[in-house]
């Protein structure tokens, strides 16, 4: 009995060690704080935001599933490389919120055109599948997306108030 209590109790607090830790997001920005450039550098699955050429925080990301070299056509599941632009928000996301990366470029969609297929589209930065928000930062363990940046629930909602639309993203290898 006893030990069936104190396996208990372990299993508590290292399922409490473990939410805490998927959860940790650090210091929040400050209210009223917006940014100029996103910078996402792939091989680090690293999400850099800026001001005035500052780095104001930075970010762990998930890619797409297949995420070396850049995006050439839909369903490859790669993350796109190049410089593109916040063009709108989706507050209904399936994935908490999302911010949409103007991917095609037109240069993208040429690129494509002349091996005939298709260059992709809806290519975003969002947070976790709805309702699946409990996992924090655990979604990190692998890249899962179909070729989007996914961040925490928290974090992208921190992302979503402070990234006007047409904010700049560069997304390198």
């Amino acid at each position: 009995m006893r030990a069936k209590i104190l396996l208990a109790v372990f299993l508590i607090i290292g399922a409490t060690a473990i939410f805490f830790f998927a959860h940790h997001r650090g210091k929040a920005l400050p209210a009223g704080t917006t940014i100029d450039r996103i910078l996402v550098e792939k091989s680090e699955r690293k999400l850099s935001i800026w001001r005035d050429g500052k780095v104001l925080k930075t970010y762990r990301v998930a890619l797409g599933r297949n995420p070396i070299g850049a995006k050439e056509e839909e369903g490859d599941n790669k993350t796109p490389e190049g410089i593109y632009t916040i063009d709108y928000r989706n507050p209904q996301s399936d994935y908490h919120l999302a911010l949409h990366i103007s991917y095609p470029s037109a240069e993208d969609t040429a690129r494509a055109a002349q091996r005939g297929v298709n260059a992709g589209f809806d290519i975003m930065i969002h947070g976790l599948p709805n309702g699946q928000g409990w996992m924090g930062a655990a979604d990190r363990q692998k890249d899962w997306t179909a070729g989007c940046i996914a961040v925490t629930d928290e974090e992208i909602d921190e992302l979503y108030r402070v990234t006007p639309d047409g904010t700049t993203i560069e997304i390198r290898r």
